[in-house]
């Protein structure tokens, strides 16, 4: 399972690799060089996938989309990780009040739902990539925070921790040393399905209009502009951003449930 996710996400990689050398080809049509193209025109040999409403290529607007999602997402769930793994670290190690306050902080955050605080802090935020980034960093911030969290309250008792701290260890010498090690080994799994879910919640706030300013290809906003092509019969400007970000969803659900069996196998041969 996670080896066709795998193999997917590479295949993705590479769209958005090569998304980039396309853009002039329809993404952003110009009279001056001879680059106009008819406004929704159907899958041909010239246009794969068909033009929009402003006669751009929807198939080169697809791939920059993939392209725009796996770098918004990167950073959002790069961020989130290097913010809520540390601080989980920390409040379950240290405890007292440090540790009361953070937790209702994030148990607050972590009770609202995941769309509606996104679009509350991109709305606050507004539109762009970075912004996007933040929106979706806040959001999974709490999950790796109470993981991690609940991972150290229960190591921190182990007999090798209590030996560090009779031999004269500091306390982040302690948690660099051996609370990180131990608590990291579920974030991938976490990190992978948490990528699945903020590509939906990205193509979410772009069909209501929060996520990337219009100049920029995204999935969602595409979706959004297809409202009102599908009834006459434009399909293929819904079909082709919908069906990708379906399978990158798919992807990364199984990359993030093929992690999450090994780990279970692992264990419990360790065991």
């Amino acid at each position: 399972m996670a080896s066709c996710g795998v193999l997917v996400l590479i295949c993705y990689f590479i769209a958005a690799f090569v998304a980039p050398l396309l853009i002039h080809y329809g993404f952003l049509p110009d009279p001056q060089l001879g680059l106009e193209n008819p406004i929704y025109s159907s899958p041909s040999l010239d246009h794969w996938c068909g033009t929009d409403r402003l006669g751009r290529d929807v198939c080169v607007r697809t791939l920059v989309g993939s392209r725009v999602a796996l770098i918004v997402v990167f950073v959002a769930v790069t961020l989130a990780v290097l913010i809520g793994v540390p601080l989980g670290i920390l409040s379950g190690y240290l405890g007292g009040f440090f540790d009361r306050a953070i937790v209702l902080l994030m148990e607050t955050l972590y009770t609202v739902p995941v769309l509606l605080l996104s679009i509350v802090i991109a709305f606050l935020l507004g539109r762009g990539v970075f912004n996007a980034s933040i929106a979706l960093c806040v959001v999974y911030v709490p999950q790796y925070f109470r993981v991690v969290r609940n991972q150290t309250v229960q190591v921190k008792t182990e007999l090798y921790i209590e030996a560090a701290r009779s031999i004269g260890a500091g306390p982040f010498w302690v948690m660099r040393k051996y609370l990180l090690k131990n608590v990291i080994t579920s974030v991938p799994v976490l990190l992978t399905l948490n990528a699945a879910d903020a590509v939906l919640v990205l193509g979410s706030l772009g069909f209501l209009g929060l996520g990337l300013p219009e100049t920029i290809p995204e999935w969602g906003s595409d979706l959004n502009m297809a409202l009102d092509a599908v009834p006459i019969g434009v399909w293929w400007t819904a079909l082709y951003p919908g069906i990708a970000m379906f399978v990158l969803v798919l992807a990364l659900s199984f990359v993030g449930e093929g992690l999450e069996d090994f780990m279970n196998l692992k264990n419990s041969g360790e065991n």
